[in-house]
């Protein structure tokens, strides 16, 4: 799996997708970008495929502890997931801000 996740690769992805990226739409970009199925990544995620499609969809928002488990068996910064994951939750309630994530010290 690839394990470097900047703010680059992020902007990348949302210039690409064409719209803003959201935990879902990136957890769907790595399972395309390494060529499995739903039911393969759901596995390594230990989720059914529906759990996966309804997170890759974004019908369903998981918990910031989830998103950085997720991260952590896919070898991806928790930093990331979590912010992603806070963003959705902020989104969702029509907050208008924005979620800055730093290591505690």
């Amino acid at each position: 799996m690839i394990t470097r996740n900047t703010k680059k690769t992020l902007d990348f992805l949302e210039n690409l997708m064409g719209e803003k990226l959201t935990l879902g739409s990136f957890i769907l970009a790595i399972r395309q970008g390494e060529e499995l199925s739903q039911v393969e990544f759901a596995k390594l995620l230990e989720v059914s495929r529906q759990v996966l499609c309804d997170i890759e969809h974004g019908r369903r928002i998981i918990s910031p502890k989830k998103a950085a488990e997720y991260a952590e068996l896919l070898g991806y910064s928790k930093k990331q997931f979590v912010r992603l994951c806070l963003q959705d939750l902020i989104d969702r309630d029509h907050l208008g801000l924005i979620v800055e994530i730093e290591n505690a010290a």
